[in-house]
């Protein structure tokens, strides 16, 4: 017997995937500056390094993420221009919490079918972003896998690498007793906790096409506000104000208390003073829905602090107000503190860290 079976009858069409490289070229090429070699479409990104030499001893950083469930607001309402954005936030904004400037990225899309424009969509999200962040996109891939994947569904992920001289590295070897915690806002739940969004709305049998007074539009619309880029607004305090950022935290996963512990040296502490912000009404919203506390969610949402920035007490309102010129707000939470206490109810460490303790305090701002 002979089969007369074709990649496109399995499921494959590769004349769709060459379409979507079409659509998002010039997007794509749109993040090259002249450190990118070879162009568009190869089989490898080529970066040229060479302005690297006039470092006293170069580090390069690296980071990988995805932006885990949130993908499936944007399948479900059929809305694919946001999700890039949120995958450089998670990819790039870890680069610079080591005080790195990113240098280029790559990114990852597995689907079950190609869809040309969705795809344009979601790298030209990406490559919008990468733009904003001084980030070169120079390359990726968009993979098919019928039987695998449901044909509507796809998972996005990047990868970035940076670089940053070696005595210029942040991070908790620079903290100091009294030095002061800023708060950079976040623009919403950014890409984390989706899980449990999906799992609140799911017990409220609430749509994300759905429009919802509570949360002040149609759900699923609410729900993809990407999320808000820090990087070049870091990099540029970096520059104006040397020396005055000890440590930076990217809060994703984890959610507060965690994630600025992981940037503090073991022996210190912090309390992290609720009542400096008031939660977006999307948490708020979304803690009514499940008859929880706001308190309840800290480790799993940003409730609104999306950035950490550990700074000398004597630079914090410079820090602050250049942050504010870039229009990310920025207020201080906390102080850091050395030496010995009761660390009942702190959180102390995370993601096998040993490092410092933070716990939340007070009742959030109305």
């Amino acid at each position: 017997m002979s089969s007369s079976a074709t990649y496109r009858e399995a499921g494959v069409d590769t004349a769709a995937g060459d379409l979507a490289v079409e659509l998002m070229k010039s997007a794509v090429s749109a993040t090259h500056g002249p450190q990118v070699q070879g162009g568009f479409g190869g089989f490898a990104g080529l970066f040229d390094v060479s302005y690297l030499t006039s470092y006293r001893k170069p580090l390069l950083a690296t980071s990988t993420d995805g932006v885990g469930t949130k993908v499936a607001i944007a399948q479900a309402i059929d809305k694919h221009d946001t999700i890039g954005q949120d995958l450089v936030g998670m990819v790039v904004d870890d680069i610079v919490v080591v005080g790195a400037k990113p240098l280029f990225m790559t990114d990852y899309i597995a689907c079950g079918k190609v869809v040309p424009e969705r795809i344009a969509d979601i790298v030209r999200g990406i490559a919008e972003a990468c733009s904003a962040t001084g980030t070169a996109l120079v390359g990726g891939e968009t993979a098919e896998h019928p039987g695998l994947i449901a044909a509507d569904d796809y998972d996005v992920a990047g990868a970035a690498t940076g670089a940053v001289e070696a005595d210029a590295v942040l991070g908790a070897h620079l903290v100091k007793d009294g030095d002061v915690v800023i708060a950079l806002a976040s623009s919403g739940l950014h890409s984390n906790g989706f899980s449990l969004v999906r799992h609140i709305l799911a017990q409220q049998k609430i749509g994300f096409t759905d429009t919802s007074a509570e949360l002040g539009g149609v759900v699923g619309e609410v729900l993809l506000e990407p999320t808000r880029l820090y990087t070049a607004a870091v990099l540029d305090v970096l520059d104006a104000v040397p020396g005055a950022i000890h440590s930076l935290s990217h809060v994703t996963g984890g959610g507060i208390a965690a994630n600025l512990a992981r940037v503090l040296p073991a022996g210190s502490w912090v309390e992290v003073d609720r009542s400096t912000w008031s939660p977006a009404p999307v948490f708020r919203a979304l803690s009514d829905m499940a008859d929880t506390e706001l308190e309840s969610s800290e480790g799993t949402w940003n409730l609104g602090i999306g950035f950490f920035a550990v700074v000398d007490a004597a630079s914090a309102a410079s820090v602050i107000s250049h942050l504010q010129a870039a229009d990310i707000a920025s207020w201080q939470v906390g102080e850091v503190h050395v030496g010995a206490r009761d660390l009942n109810g702190f959180e102390q460490g995370a993601k096998g860290v040993d490092g410092g303790a933070v716990r939340l305090v007070g009742r959030y701002a109305n």
